[in-house]
C-alpha cells in the first residue's frame, strides 16, 4: 500500500523536463562536460572553466549529474536543490548569476530521474542524492557544514531540511517557495498522515541554524502558507522575504530577491566564531558560559574555590577580598570536615599572635561554649 502511494505521489510531485536539456559527454582529457540537446537552449558551457561537471554514485545505485561552480573569492559554498519541473541545463544561467552575485560556490544537482542522472525521480532518491551530493562536497573540495548553506526551491525544500536536520554546524538554510508537506500542497489538513510525502513540517523545527524563507504572496502553486508556516515553525528563522505579487516560479526576477538573499549570504559569513561555538555547545546539549559561570559562583569560592559548608547554621566561604580570614597561624581549627570554623576571640582579627583556647570555638561541631574534648572552658 505504501509503495503504491509513493509511486502516485512521484506521478503528481515530479516533472523532468522530457527530453532534458543537456547530455553529458567526456572529453580526451577524461573529463566530463555538457552538451545541449536542443539548438534554441545553448549551454555555454564549453569554455566556462570554473565549471566541473560530475557524476556522483548514490546509496540507491543511482549515478546523479552535479554542476559545481567556482567562486575565487567565497567564503561559503551553495548546495541548490532545485525544484520538480527544471533541470541543470536551465538552471546553468542563474546559477553563473547567484556565483557572482553572492560571491560563493555553487553546487547543484539533478535528482535521480532528472536530465542526464538515472534512475527514477522519488522521495527516498532524492534524499540519496543530496547527501551523496554532501559527501562529494566533503571528500572532492573539502567543504564543511560549517562553510555550507543549503538552498531549496519548491519541492527542493523536502532534500533540504531532510539533510540540514542531520548537519547540527550548518551555516544556513535558504527555503524558495517551500512546502509543509506533499498533500498539504493539495489539500488543507492540519494532520500529518504516515504516508504523506516531504514532511518538512516535522523536520524544520530540527533545523538549528538561520532559516530564511522566501515566498511569493501570489504563489498559485504553493500557498503562501506554506512559507509563512516553515517561518513560524523555525528555531532559529531570519527575516522573511514576502515577495507581493511573486508567483511561485520567478521570484529570481523581483529585484528584493537578490538583494535580501546577499545580505542573509554577508550576515552568515560574518557570524562570529563565538556566536558559531555557542551554536555547537546548544546543539551538543551543553551549558552556556554565563550558566556555567553562575553556577560555579553559586557553589564555590572565585578566589579559594571552598566548598560551600553543609551545615546550614555555618556561615558561608567567600572569597579574600569580600571576607576577613584571621591572621593568628596558631589558632586551632575543627575536624570537623563539614563545618566552617570562625574565631570569636577579638584579638585574633587584629592579627595577634596568642593561641588561646577561646580562639578555638567553631559553631555546631562542638558547640559555643565548649572547647577541646567537649569540655566546657571559662
Amino acid at each position: 500500500m505504501g509503495c503504491m502511494f509513493s509511486q502516485l505521489a512521484a506521478k503528481f510531485a515530479f516533472f523532468p523536463p522530457s527530453p532534458p536539456t543537456y547530455q553529458i559527454k567526456k572529453r580526451d582529457n577524461g573529463k566530463l562536460t555538457v552538451v545541449s540537446s536542443s539548438s534554441s537552449m545553448p549551454i555555454p558551457v564549453a569554455d566556462d572553466t570554473s565549471l566541473d561537471v560530475l557524476l556522483i554514485d548514490t546509496k540507491r545505485g543511482n549515478k546523479i549529474v552535479t554542476f559545481y561552480l567556482k567562486n575565487p573569492y567565497a567564503r561559503l559554498t551553495v548546495l541548490y536543490s532545485h525544484g520538480n519541473a527544471a533541470d541543470l541545463g536551465q538552471l546553468y544561467d542563474l546559477f553563473v548569476q547567484l556565483k557572482v552575485n553572492l560571491k560563493v560556490n555553487l553546487m547543484g544537482y539533478d535528482y535521480s530521474g532528472y536530465g542526464a542522472s538515472t534512475g527514477k525521480p522519488s522521495e527516498s532518491n532524492t534524499y540519496a542524492d543530496i547527501e551523496a551530493v554532501y559527501q562529494c562536497l566533503q571528500t572532492e573540495y573539502g567543504i564543511s557544514q560549517e562553510d555550507l548553506i543549503l538552498y531549496g526551491q519548491s519541492v527542493g525544500s523536502g532534500p533540504t531540511l531532510h539533510l540540514a536536520a542531520k548537519l547540527p554546524r550548518l551555516r544556513g538554510v535558504v527555503l524558495h517557495s517551500g512546502i509543509l508537506s506533499g498533500l498539504r500542497v493539495l489539500c488543507h489538513v492540519k494532520f500529518t498522515f504516515c504516508l504523506d510525502i516531504y514532511q518538512n513540517i516535522n523536520k524544520i523545527p530540527k533545523v538549528k541554524c538561520p532559516v530564511l524563507v522566501i515566498h511569493g504572496t501570489e504563489d498559485d502553486i504553493v500557498n503562501w502558507l506554506h512559507g509563512n508556516g516553515l517561518w513560524k515553525m523555525a528555531r532559529e528563522p531570519y527575516d522573511p522575504l514576502w515577495i507581493k505579487g511573486g508567483g511561485h516560479c520567478n521570484l529570481e526576477l523581483y529585484p528584493d530577491y537578490i538583494r535580501h538573499v546577499c545580505k542573509f549570504i554577508y550576515e552568515m559569513e560574518n557570524i562570529t566564531t563565538k556566536i558559531r561555538l555557542k551554536r555547537i555547545r546548544q546543539s551538543l546539549h551543553l551549558p552556556t558560559r554565563s550558566n556555567t559561570s553562575s553556577s560555579v559562583t553559586s557553589d564555590r569560592c572565585c578566589k579559594i574555590k571552598l566548598c560551600q559548608p553543609k551545615c546550614p547554621k555555618c556561615p558561608k566561604p567567600r572569597c579574600s577580598k569580600c571576607c576577613w580570614w584571621p591572621k593568628c597561624s596558631c589558632i586551632w581549627k575543627p575536624s570537623c570536615v563539614d563545618c566552617c570554623w570562625k574565631p570569636k576571640c577579638p584579638k585574633c582579627l587584629l592579627g595577634c599572635s596568642c593561641c588561646c583556647i577561646k580562639c578555638s570555638q567553631w559553631r555546631c561541631c562542638v558547640g559555643t561554649d565548649k572547647g577541646l574534648n567537649g569540655k566546657q572552658e571559662g
